[in-house]
């Protein structure tokens, strides 16, 4: 797990640095917002630690900036205790707030707890081309845009998603999704299939299920 710590006092960045790198995790350290949003742009990170009080852009800022655009877990460090700041901080979408000065074993715990919860998230995700479904919230989107699904079609896609270029009974399909309690199993399943292709179409999804004659349906992401 890569870790971007960002803080203006060394000590500070140098001491929560240093047991992050002894409990297993890689640090790249940045004494200033600029320098963090530089190293964004050429590293992948799996959480940020940020300072609120920093010269230029503040940690409020950097961390509005993180969470809208780079999607990432953030931690704030700050020598104020004010509530009005610990609201400020989870109003641009923090997941923590830690006051200084702080106990390592807190930071490592909150560290600790933030990546089992966002590992979690991510393992809720399943993606094809553009489409993807948060199967935490039953949130599809496509191409950067949330679509409201019957219920029905959405676990039919995500049955197709998850085995993205593989073909698929449609006998297997009909029976994880349904059971045994369809009268008119293949017919129920043409007309569900034929409204998510129809969907799909409309929200220029890059991917299309395609059937295979006697068999069933493979989803296929076009190029």
């Amino acid at each position: 797990m890569h870790v971007l710590v960002v803080d203006d006092d060394e000590a500070i960045l140098q001491l929560v640095s240093i047991h992050l790198e002894q409990a297993g995790y890689q640090v790249t350290k940045a004494s200033n917002a600029e320098a963090a949003l530089a190293f964004l742009q050429q590293q992948s990170f799996d959480l940020m630690i940020i300072d609120v009080m920093m010269p230029g852009m503040d940690g409020f800022q950097l961390a509005n900036i993180v969470t809208k655009q780079y999607k990432l877990p953030v931690i704030m460090l700050t020598a104020k205790g004010q509530i009005e700041d610990k609201q400020q901080g989870f109003e641009q979408g923090i997941d923590d707030y830690i006051v200084k000065p702080f106990e390592t074993k807190e930071l490592l715990f909150r560290v600790n707890a933030i990546l089992r919860r966002y590992r979690k998230s991510i393992e809720a995700l399943t993606t094809a081309g553009n489409v993807q479904i948060d199967t935490n919230r039953w949130e599809l989107t496509i191409a950067n845009q949330q679509y409201i699904w019957p219920m029905r079609e959405l676990e039919i896609l995500y049955y197709l998603l998850q085995r993205a270029n593989r073909n698929v009974s449609r006998w297997d399909l009909i029976d994880d999704i349904w059971g045994d309690t369809l009268d008119q199993p293949e017919f129920t399943l043409n007309t569900h299939i034929n409204r998510i292709r129809e969907r799909l179409k409309r929200a220029e999804a890059t991917i299309e299920i395609v059937t295979i004659r006697g068999f069933g349906y493979q989803l296929e992401v076009k190029e």
